[in-house]
């Protein structure tokens, strides 16, 4: 965070691009875009924000700004519209850069879902799929969209026309009509999933289905059938290829951009599928030694599909080691069951990706070193801010908190919780079940934790060492007078070192100290 107490904005390129606000679960509010990244953000975080009324509650929200970087502002809209349509960004509903734009809203909250276009703020139980750059082209993919399936089309939750007698919508082809039970609970379902499916950009695989039942009908000498899939299949390829916007093959692949410095790498991975970009992971990877980028990515991709799909083609800056990408692509293909082809694209939209991915990854990796250094600023001022406040002969780095819990007076354990730098170790938490203590004692328990603890750290037990700069423990005056004669204890000779010891009353809010 700046001065100001908002996230630092010095990171933001001045180029093309979506910017992406975080809260401070990580999770994404909001997703624009901007000719200028670092100007377009700067407005949201003047003194007036920028005259929206929801501006201030999205200020206080924000904790971290990333940002991806493309070629044009064109690009920046396809990648913003993506990333909205992924993630939902609760802001995205009311704040908008330019205009509100329209959205396809699937009510999947609703027994019998509907379908249509809204401009209202979204409720939670349904599916939103935009924004859209005008109502036109929402208006025309729905009626797309009705000409193939049948959703209901009637207002409510509940489908209408409870007098038994059909809509006209129903006669036309564009109702499957539940009200009358003209279809059934699963075949609506059916009808929905496809819908979704549409929206969702897998239009390939609803045109390959349809395909296959048109031949089938043909066969079977349904031509009345066979017609209607006909039309179908040319709607879904014409608003298919409409919608195009990213690049203009239908490939999906991934492509990995990587940038090394000193012994960190910063790896980009962007998500194309069906000829659009649906999303950008960024990965910091440490101990690197002096590898160069592409060495990086040859070592990255392996681990990355230890967990991800593999797609059919994967794209990497390679620098012309053939040998490296067929042995990688053998790998792959193993993995994905089929053919995958690893390769390094010279032009055209698959190489302007790449270059993408590239860029961002050198972008990500400043960004990473700025926030780092931020990082370790604002943690050393905390703790030497603790120092200070506690009287501590050296800054805390390393603090053990020290807590005992009983069930029904018996069976005391005690935990041990460790903070390094400022942050929890979680891998260095402990647990000790207290041995020599009889019934709900927490002084003599909390003595005996402490011995065994220090004991450990005599004995150089990998589990226990270092020592800590700190020992806090849970509990006031009493924990505090059971524990220093053991420190005292242990503190003889050299083994151990003097470690300094304070006691919390967290009811009072109070610190106790020997």
């Amino acid at each position: 965070m700046s001065e100001n107490g908002f996230p630092d904005r010095s990171h933001l390129p001045t180029s093309p691009g979506v910017y992406i606000f975080k809260d401070a679960t990580d999770s994404v509010i909001y997703v624009g875009k901007a000719k200028n990244v670092r100007s377009r953000v700067a407005s949201y975080f003047t003194r007036s924000g920028d005259g929206r009324p929801k501006i201030a509650e999205l200020r206080e929200r924000v904790r971290q700004i990333d940002f991806i970087v493309t070629g044009s502002e064109t690009e920046a809209l396809v990648l913003e519209a993506n990333l909205i349509k992924r993630h939902r960004p609760r802001f995205n509903a009311s704040l908008k850069d330019d205009k509100s734009y329209p959205y396809i809203v699937v009510t999947t909250g609703d027994e019998y879902p509907r379908v249509f276009a809204t401009r209202a703020a979204h409720d939670p139980r349904h599916r939103y799929f935009g924004p859209f750059p005008s109502a036109g082209s929402v208006h025309a993919t729905l009626d797309v969209l009705n000409k193939t399936f049948p959703f209901r089309k009637c207002r409510g939750p509940e489908p209408g026309r409870r007098s038994g007698v059909p809509c006209l919508n129903y006669h036309i082809g564009r109702s499957a009509a539940p009200c009358i039970g003209a279809v059934s609970k699963q075949d609506y379902d059916g009808i929905i999933a496809d819908v979704i499916s549409f929206l969702e950009g897998r239009v390939d695989g609803l045109i390959r289905e349809r395909e296959a039942a048109m031949r089938e009908a043909a066969r079977d000498t349904d031509f009345e059938r066979a017609a209607k899939l006909r039309d179908e299949i040319s709607a879904l390829t014409h608003v298919r290829d409409r919608q195009r916007a990213t690049i203009a093959s239908e490939d999906s692949f991934d492509a990995f951009g990587a940038y090394a410095e000193d012994e960190t790498a910063c790896v980009q991975v962007f998500a194309v599928r069906e000829g659009q970009i649906v999303n950008r992971d960024s990965f910091l990877l440490d101990n690197y030694g002096e590898s160069p980028a592409e060495d990086v990515s040859l070592q990255f991709v392996p681990q990355y599909y230890g967990t991800a799909a593999v797609p059919r083609e994967v794209l990497i800056q390679s620098d012309d080691r053939e040998d490296e990408l067929d042995t990688l692509a053998d790998h792959l293909s193993g993995l994905r069951g089929t053919s995958v082809e690893v390769r390094q694209p010279r032009r055209g939209d698959k190489r302007r990706i790449l270059e993408m991915a590239l860029r961002n990854a050198e972008l990500g990796l400043e960004h990473e070193r700025m926030l780092d250094e931020a990082r370790r600023n604002r943690v050393a001022s905390t703790l030497d801010g603790l120092r200070e406040e506690l009287a501590l002969p050296q800054l805390p780095v390393r603090i053990e908190c020290y807590d005992i819990s009983n069930t029904m007076g018996t069976n005391s354990v005690a935990s041990m919780v460790v903070f390094q730098g400022g942050r929890p170790a979680k891998s260095e938490y402990r647990r000790f079940r207290v041995r020599t203590v009889e019934g709900a004692d927490d002084f003599a328990s909390m003595a005996e934790v402490i011995r065994r603890r220090l004991e450990r750290l005599r004995e150089n037990d990998e589990k226990f060492t270092p020592a800590p700069d700190l020992i806090l423990l849970d509990g006031g005056k009493g924990q505090l007078s059971a524990v220093i004669p053991v420190l005292e204890e242990m503190n003889v000779g050299d083994d151990i070192p003097d470690i300094p010891l304070r006691s919390l009353a967290k009811r009072e809010e109070e610190i106790f100290e020997p």
